[in-house]
């Protein structure tokens, strides 16, 4: 019973909080530049209530690093590199009021 219960809870907050269990745990507080040179995407880790330390995530053919986003090199590299975010599709506000101005102009 006391395995059934243990289980039941961790399927419930994977389901919950998808990326808690995805966090950096440690960081790395040098990296070498050749390492950035074959980065293919990064994200940033953020610490809130999820994750409990702030990170740079960097992604190596399929592997993951974290370094810290204090390392000099890093901050350099990130404004070079801005492009290398996966961007998230925007519905937003923007979108919405193109389209109130198109149905604007279809019926004048």
């Amino acid at each position: 019973l006391h395995i059934y219960l243990v289980s039941n809870t961790v399927i419930t907050l994977l389901a919950l909080f998808p990326g808690a269990f995805n966090c950096c745990t440690e960081i790395s507080d040098e990296i070498p530049g050749r390492i950035l040179q074959r980065v293919e995407r990064f994200d940033i880790q953020k610490a809130d209530g999820l994750c409990h330390l702030e990170a740079v995530i960097l992604y190596i053919e399929g592997r993951k690093f974290c370094v810290s986003p204090r390392i000099r090199k890093v901050k350099k590299w990130m404004k070079k590199n801005k492009h290398k975010i996966p961007r998230k599709k925007s519905h937003g506000r923007k979108q919405r009021k193109m389209k109130t101005i198109r149905k604007k102009e279809k019926k004048q």
